[in-house]
């Protein structure tokens, strides 16, 4: 298949480069060039602009945030006006649900087909082709990518021919993450600050009563205090965070705990945490404790 990926971040180049080696025709683009090195060594080709990525059958987006989908897409040189009738936008970005809305409306009114696929999983998941893909459209454009959500997951679940879904979905996921990387900082500096090792109670606790995966994975990195260098910024949790709020604000939904996690992560913000992992909220706690 042909197809064009545009956003070489750290998700974008793994899904990318699993695109590639399953056998695709691949076309790249990044705002920065040199990103895209790598996939075109490996046989990709370098496009110069967003539209010059969308001459195939598909092409997905991997971006940071409302901003930069709505300029891939709708700018100078974007994919809106490239992608041809029939052809399909996957936007793997964490986007509101907002704008997923109206990228569902304007592809349909260009004649093309828009799905919605945001992932679960960090870079490390991206590279092994080990996400879990949420995705939301029209059945048969579903059907025509189901092979490509094979390549870079482990598991797609379809939640509705609606695509702002999946984005709903995303959003939800992303606060519940939040709500455990908090919730385990709190945890952490309460029984550190008791003489507890850290180390100790993590095992104790991922060998008992939280088993996920979530709880091992940023347990140990609240544990070991390791929140540089990010695979998740700081900025894009919070983000995500309001993103999760303006949401539930459409809906009448009140969320007091995503109320709270925003303002940890400002905390995060205003004391230089930018370009730390999103998990270092966890590391407030501690200090607050006087650790």
């Amino acid at each position: 298949m042909k197809i064009g990926f545009v956003g070489l971040g750290q998700m974008g180049s793994g899904i990318a480069a699993n695109l590639l080696k399953a056998g695709h025709e691949l076309s790249v683009y990044n705002r920065s060039a040199g990103k895209a090195e790598t996939l075109v060594a490996q046989g990709a080709t370098l496009a110069k602009t967003p539209a010059a990525a969308a001459q195939g059958d598909v092409v997905f987006t991997m971006l940071a945030d409302d901003s930069a989908v709505e300029t891939t897409i709708f700018g100078e040189n974007g994919i809106l006006g490239a992608l041809k009738p029939g052809a399909i936008h996957v936007s793997c970005t964490t986007i509101s649900v907002k704008l997923s809305e109206k990228l569902t409306e304007a592809h349909a009114k260009a004649g093309q087909r828009y799905v919605a696929a945001p992932v679960f999983g960090r870079p490390d998941a991206a590279a092994a082709a080990k996400l879990f893909v949420a995705a939301a459209g029209e059945a048969q454009a579903l059907k025509d990518v189901a092979p490509l959500f094979d390549v870079i997951g482990q598991r797609t679940y379809v939640i509705s021919d609606k695509p702002s879904a999946a984005n709903l979905v995303k959003l939800s996921g992303n606060f519940l993450l939040a709500s455990v990387i908090e919730s385990l900082g709190e945890a952490m500096a309460l029984v550190s600050k008791g003489g507890i090792d850290r180390h100790v109670y993590l095992d104790l606790l991922t060998s008992s009563l939280f088993s996920a995966p979530v709880y091992k994975t940023y347990g140990a990195l609240i544990a070991d205090q390791k929140f540089s260098p990010a695979g998740f910024a700081a900025p894009l949790g919070q983000k995500d965070i309001r993103l999760a709020l303006s949401a539930a604000e459409a809906l009448s939904v009140p969320m007091p705990l995503a109320s709270l996690l925003r303002d940890r992560f400002l905390t995060l913000m205003a004391n230089g945490g930018d370009k730390l992992d999103w998990s270092a909220i966890a590391g407030l706690a501690a200090k607050d404790s006087g650790q």
